[in-house]
């Protein structure tokens, strides 16, 4: 089948690296895509919200499936537009999106369903915030209602940091949440509506600085499995959070189909839900595609299409990976852009090693330039995470990127239990 791939980012290089391998893929073309993903598709300029557009698109090329890659197209009803034209699509409606496009719509659905998750309460203005502030006890959350591409969340240790972030806010819609104790995972299920599968775990590292310290990113590396959500872990976590969750969306005529992404508090309690997220995860998705076996597009189509109780088993490599991203300087605040990269067919020629396209730009001339915050995620797999990392951090040595960083403790949690 001819398959039509929305996005631009290291989630959607490694998605179509991964889509391209699958027999089922005939043709692959991506909108609006990037150097990286030139690899494996056919990249058209055009806007991935603009819903008449990407419809065009599908019609004129006879796509057979739709993969929506980021939330915005999403939340914009282009999964809608796909639906109501008669094409497959991989990603929620825009209705069933709201669980990540509002995180107090989400909040409500807990309370009301009885899912762990935070105490919270929801405010719109300034004054308000500043009011409620004073039900929580230290650390406090504060978070943006809406999408914030990862960055929206500020963890307050002081009243005086937390006056901050609602002001800074500017009297947008926040939810304020009590800070929960203990370890983050992330959990992928696929959903079509009424089935629902988990399909793999990962732990990423927020933020900036090595030993999860600084502010809040989109994502610095990840490795896939988490083994912190063991499975005893993620039976609760399916049975407790994602599947009354995915029963509630279809109750209410608004059914799930598509990624749900649910990101886990792992407390001495229990997991409890942070937040979802109604796409893959980035970098997530780079260190969970290298892991998933079998032929992906049919899978995601099976999903598309209502088929997912009759598909194939999800199969997992047992392989480990990690993903390891380089920024630009000056991320997560204003990033450098323009500066050229090189030695990306040297990194990959370490074995395992495939590096995803975040942020680079082609100039006219055909040098690789940084074009935005997260610019590359570099891949590894191999057989045990302290090998993986080993390849990941081997192939970062090889690339030039002078105005670039990374983290250089991406797993260290887990590194350092497997060597207790």
């Amino acid at each position: 089948m001819n398959i039509l791939l929305l996005g631009s980012g290291g989630r959607e290089d490694a998605l179509a690296w991964r889509l391209r391998q699958s027999p089922s893929c005939e043709t692959l073309l991506a909108a609006p895509g990037n150097p990286g993903i030139a690899r494996w598709a056919d990249c058209v300029a055009i806007d991935p919200t603009d819903r008449e557009a990407v419809v065009a698109l599908a019609r004129a090329h006879e796509i057979g499936l739709v993969v929506v890659g980021p939330e915005a197209p999403l939340v914009a009803g282009v999964a809608d537009a796909c639906r109501t034209a008669g094409i497959p699509v991989f990603g929620p409606s825009a209705a069933a999106a709201a669980l990540e496009g509002s995180k107090g719509f989400t909040k409500d659905l807990c309370r009301r369903e009885a899912i762990p998750t935070a105490d919270y309460v929801r405010v719109e203005g300034v004054d308000e915030a500043l009011h409620a502030l004073h039900r929580f006890s230290l650390p406090v959350v504060i978070k943006a209602d809406g999408l914030a591409a990862g960055k929206g969340v500020t963890v307050a240790a002081t009243r005086a940091e937390a006056e901050q972030a609602v002001r800074e806010a500017e009297g947008g819609p926040l939810v304020i949440e009590e800070f929960l104790d203990g370890e983050e995972a992330s959990l992928f299920a696929l959903c079509d509506g009424e089935t629902v599968v988990a399909l793999a775990s990962a732990q990423d590292h927020k933020r900036v600085g090595e030993g999860d310290t600084g502010p809040n990113t989109g994502g610095m590396g990840a490795y896939s499995p988490a083994p912190v959500l063991s499975p005893e872990l993620e039976v609760r976590a399916m049975q407790e959070i994602v599947e009354p969750t995915v029963r509630a969306m279809a109750a209410a005529g608004t059914p799930f189909s598509g990624v749900l992404y649910a990101g886990l508090m792992l407390t001495a309690g229990g997991p409890k839900l942070i937040e979802y997220n109604v796409r893959f995860g980035d970098p997530e998705c780079e260190a969970i595609m290298p892991r998933l076996e079998g032929d992906v597009a049919e899978l995601l189509l099976a999903v598309a299409t209502g088929r997912l109780a009759d598909a194939q088993p999800v199969t997992l490599s047992d392989e480990v990976t990690m993903t390891v991203v380089m920024a630009a300087d000056g991320y997560p605040g204003t990033p450098r852009r323009g500066s050229p990269i090189d030695g990306i067919d040297t990194a990959e020629q370490v074995p395992g090693v495939t590096v995803f396209h975040a942020g680079t730009a082609r100039h006219g001339s055909g040098a690789l330039l940084s074009a935005g915050g997260r610019v590359l995620a570099v891949t590894a797999r191999a057989d045990t995470l302290a090998n993986a990392k080993a390849r990941a951090y081997r192939a970062i040595d090889q690339i030039d990127f002078p105005d670039g960083f990374c983290r250089r403790d991406i797993g260290w949690r887990e590194l350092a239990r497997a060597e207790a």
